[in-house]
């Protein structure tokens, strides 16, 4: 139904790629919207390095947090957009859900987030075990918490592969979960819709 080896390879190419040069997404249809997604998890991960730095004054970690709100919100509205992708496609192939199907925890958008996160977190951490100026004993530190990321993905990458089938049989229903995030709607967020007052405690 859906191939997760592609959508792993992907995640995991654009990562070396976009650490190289700039962002580029030169994938169509479904894959075109797992790179979307993966982007917004990639512009995060350095957002929140920066976030970090000890030499980032107030102006500048402002700044980042205001972008990472920004980036947070566009990569729920990603996740749900590869959710909405898989209902028509569902929809559009005939599949049902059985009578007593139930629903996963988790929806395989979201499942596609944590496999985006963890791709970024494997690429950072071998970089770890590569550096020639930190101690041997911190590279096999990191050594072996790179292994343990790597079942880790290997795990959660099988796992969404059974899903795909359950939800392609009719075993187990799709439904797309909105997240409604509160802070960034200037209709719903008191500090915007009252301007500069503070929220009644």
């Amino acid at each position: 139904m859906f191939d997760v080896k592609a959508i792993t390879e992907l995640q995991q190419a654009a990562v070396e790629r976009w650490h190289r040069g700039p962002l580029d997404n030169p994938y169509s249809d479904f894959l075109e919207l797992v790179c979307q997604q993966h982007q917004y998890n990639y512009l995060l991960w350095h957002e929140e390095d920066m976030a970090r730095s000890p030499e980032a004054g107030d102006a500048v970690i402002a700044q980042v947090k205001r972008r990472i709100d920004q980036l947070n919100q566009q990569r729920n509205d990603a996740i749900e957009r590869l959710d909405d992708y898989l209902v028509q496609k569902m929809d559009a192939w005939g599949v049902r859900p059985r009578p007593k199907a139930k629903l996963n925890t988790e929806t395989p958008g979201s499942v596609i987030d944590r496999l985006s996160i963890l791709a970024l977190r494997i690429y950072h951490m071998e970089e770890q075990t590569k550096r020639t100026d930190a101690p041997s004993d911190h590279r096999a530190r990191c050594a072996e918490k790179l292994s343990i990321l790597r079942q880790q993905h290997q795990d959660l990458a099988q796992s969404l592969t059974e899903l795909l089938a359950d939800i392609g049989a009719g075993r187990k229903r799709l439904k797309v979960y909105r997240q409604f995030k509160m802070y960034n709607d200037p209709s719903t967020n008191p500090c915007l819709y009252n301007g500069s007052k503070k929220p009644a405690a």
